[in-house]
C-alpha cells in the first residue's frame, strides 16, 4: 500500500437551496483549483435569516486533499 500524506484547508460554501447544495457548491469550486480531493469533514453549519426566513445556508467545511510528490 502506497503512503499518502494530506494537506487539509478550509473552506466555506453557501446556498439558498439546502446545506446539501452548500456543501456540494464548495466542493465543486474547491475542485477547480485542488487536485486530488479525498475528503470533507462538516466543522460548523449556519445560515442567514431574511424576513423571519431561511435567506440561505453557509456550512464551513475542512477538505483533505493528496499531496503530489515532488
Amino acid at each position: 500500500m502506497q503512503d499518502h500524506v494530506y494537506k487539509v484547508v478550509e473552506i466555506v460554501g453557501s446556498s439558498p437551496k439546502s446545506i446539501e447544495d452548500a456543501i456540494a457548491t464548495a466542493l465543486a469550486r474547491a475542485g477547480k483549483t485542488l487536485r486530488n480531493l479525498r475528503w470533507f469533514e462538516v466543522e460548523r453549519t449556519r445560515g442567514h435569516i431574511e424576513n423571519g426566513k431561511v435567506d440561505h445556508y453557509q456550512v464551513t467545511l475542512k477538505v483533505g486533499f493528496t499531496m503530489e510528490d515532488a
